[in-house]
């Protein structure tokens, strides 16, 4: 049957033209755009014969979509992961691995997170991901605009993997045994298996994989790490451009049956002029141990100094220098400790007192590095103005800036403590809970065997995960919702309502029609590739799902008049529309674009090039399967 152009029709497609101008011109920030699509659909369907773009009695329903709930759920126990220190875990892994370049970085964060989202919804692991790439990012300096759209897009290309991957590939299945019905006994299509899009999907993820380490240089945006002061530096620039104090953090290995055993921490720093941060031995690390503990070999230290005093010490001894951090990267990692500056108030007891003689380190998790007292800075550190002094021995005054290496997590409860005034502000104040991770982790795995193994809405076995986190205190309900990245939110919800208008209103029917009829008397293959491209641009309109529904039952009538096999051309559909990296209306691709500063200019250069890839790869795999 013919479907005419009607004013409904004529209506949606310039609301269309008017939100992709909008978000490629970044007029409004993108999520400010769908909310005003959304308004603006509202106000048009009050206007007489527009009736169907929308209603609005459920105008606002998207926020209460399957898709937005789950998404905010999953931002929930991705949190309640992190704050346990499991991502931190994960994230170290990796860097082991991996190292500190984009090269090795990206095909190993890409294919975990990749093969995850081939078993569960790609926003999920997407999610699930996102704090461990913020950490590597922080921990190799490089920009999480580098990393994030190479983690996403495979996440994307993981739903193709197998059958369960994607929600369209899950209703395939469902529409193929619709589509029988009306199909002649000869030509009914058998079922897909778990497993028949493996090839498909795979090929898929190494293409984004080999996309992204070979032209990533070019395609993807160099934004740089918004993080700024002391916990956004390394230890050595921080005290070098505030205090003038040239100083390196690095590993030492102590071997065994070295002369240093039994000279204490506080022996080798004063005879050295250095400070030693961390130690570890036999299996056990300390942070900031106290300055009477004796070395025991074999061991590692963690000293801060001038590379060359350290280098001479470590020549005496017979010590070895690492390349970088190993067994203290996690534990002074950016994102877990760094300097920071107390003052000592004028009511605070600890004047006239010592850093010894109050057990610094160990009664409050500072390391004492310098005071810094009248324009003047005492270090054990020699600069060029002023010679070491024994800070450890220095009574306290009132007014003095104690600069310190501490964990955050310490310096949070001395902001507690009325004997410090905190300088510092800039620090993640997140308060870790290691010892909540079997909690966390049984959550997840209670919703991950909810949404593999039962027949749950997708959003409530998410919210089963993140109630039960917030319940066993795994997250409190407020670090619930700062985990909650609201933008994100909006953007998605209020693009619900375009998508059902270019539904309800027979826009996307008519489309459909325009292009089938260009595509009229091609050849078979001709007919596939103008399928997977006619789901591909629906996909970024409206639903995946809405998508596939609309379209299988075409592809299917396509190929029984082309004579092709319709089980291939409806899966061609269901793959297809997984190609969306052009604008940043898919899950995935709003989630990450709020944390690394993407534009949607990013996504058309970088997601242009991937949307042909895909087609090309997508097609010429399904043609040696199938």
């Amino acid at each position: 049957m013919q479907i005419e152009l009607t004013i409904e029709m004529m209506a949606v497609l310039a609301v269309l033209a008017v939100t992709i101008l909008l978000f490629i011109t970044e007029i409004f920030r993108v999520d400010f755009t769908a909310i005003l699509v959304m308004i603006s659909l509202g106000l048009l369907s009050q206007l007489p014969g527009l009736d169907n773009l929308a209603d609005p009695s459920r105008l606002f329903e998207g926020f209460a979509s399957n898709a937005v709930i789950s998404i905010i759920a999953v931002m929930i126990i991705g949190a309640g992961l992190d704050r346990t220190g499991l991502m931190s875990k994960v994230a170290s892994v990796i860097l082991k691995y991996g190292g500190k370049t984009e090269f090795r970085i990206i095909p190993i964060i890409s294919g975990t997170v990749g093969l995850i989202s081939s078993f569960m919804q790609n926003v999920g692991a997407a999610a699930l991901f996102l704090p461990v790439v913020s950490r590597i990012s922080v921990r190799t300096e490089l920009p999480l605009s580098r990393l994030l759209m190479p983690m996403g897009f495979c996440a994307i290309l993981g739903g193709t993997v197998t059958m369960v991957g994607s929600s369209p590939l899950i209703l395939l299945n469902d529409l193929i045994v619709t589509s029988n019905e009306t199909l002649p006994e000869g030509a009914k299509m058998e079922m897909f298996s778990l497993f028949s899009v493996t090839p498909v999907g795979l090929c898929l993820i190494l293409t984004g994989i080999l996309y992204f380490m070979f032209l990533g240089r070019w395609v993807l945006p160099n934004r740089g790490n918004k993080q700024e002061g002391s916990s956004g530096q390394s230890v050595g620039e921080y005290l070098k451009n505030i205090y003038g104090l040239k100083s390196d953090l690095v590993e030492v290995v102590v071997p065994d049956g070295s002369i240093l055993r039994g000279h204490t921490f506080a022996d080798i720093m004063l005879a050295h002029n250095l400070y030693i941060i961390g130690s570890y031995h036999r299996g056990q690390r300390w942070f900031t141990p106290v300055l009477t503990t004796e070395v025991q070999d074999p061991c590692r230290l963690a000293i801060m100094g001038r590379r060359k005093v350290i280098q001479e010490m470590a020549d005496d001894y017979g010590l070895q220098i690492l390349p970088e951090l190993d067994i203290f990267a996690e534990a002074y990692a950016p994102t877990v400790a760094g300097v920071a500056e107390v003052v000592i108030p004028p009511d605070s007891d600890l004047i006239g007192k010592t850093a010894r003689d109050v057990l610094m380190r160990k009664t409050y998790g500072l390391g004492l590095l310098a005071i810094h007292r009248g324009g003047e800075t005492l270090s054990l550190v020699e600069t060029e103005e002023h010679e070491a002094t024994n800070v450890s021995r220095e009574p306290f005054r009132a007014g003095d800036t104690l600069v310190a290496f501490t964990a955050w997590d310490s310096l949070a409860r001395l902001t507690k403590d009325r004997n410090f005034v905190v300088v510092t502000s800039d620090f993640p104040m997140e308060e870790m809970r290691p010892n909540k991770v079997l909690w966390a982790l049984l959550f997840f795995v209670i919703s991950v065997s909810l949404i593999l193994f039962s027949d749950l809405r997708l959003s409530l076995a998410l919210l089963v995960g993140a109630g039960g986190m917030i319940a066993t205190n795994v997250l409190r309900i407020d670090e619930a919702y700062e985990a909650v990245s609201w933008p994100t939110v909006f953007l998605l919800a209020s693009l619900i309502p375009l998508g059902q208008a270019v539904q309800n209103t027979g826009t996307a029917g008519w489309i459909a029609q325009q292009i089938l009829a260009l595509l009229d008397g091609w050849p078979i293959w001709g007919l596939q590739a103008g399928v997977a491209v006619l789901a591909t641009v629906f996909t970024l309109v409206m639903s995946n799902v809405g998508a596939t529904v609309l379209l299988v039952p075409l592809a299917v009538s396509i190929a029984m008049a082309a004579g092709g096999d319709p089980a291939i051309f409806a899966l061609t559909v269901a793959i297809s529309t997984s190609n969306s990296f052009l604008i940043p209306t898919h899950q995935v691709n709003a989630l990450i674009m709020g944390p690394a500063g993407y534009k949607v200019t990013d996504f058309l250069k970088s997601g242009g090039i991937m949307t042909v890839l895909f087609l090309v790869v997508s097609l010429a795999v399904m043609a040696v399967v199938f």
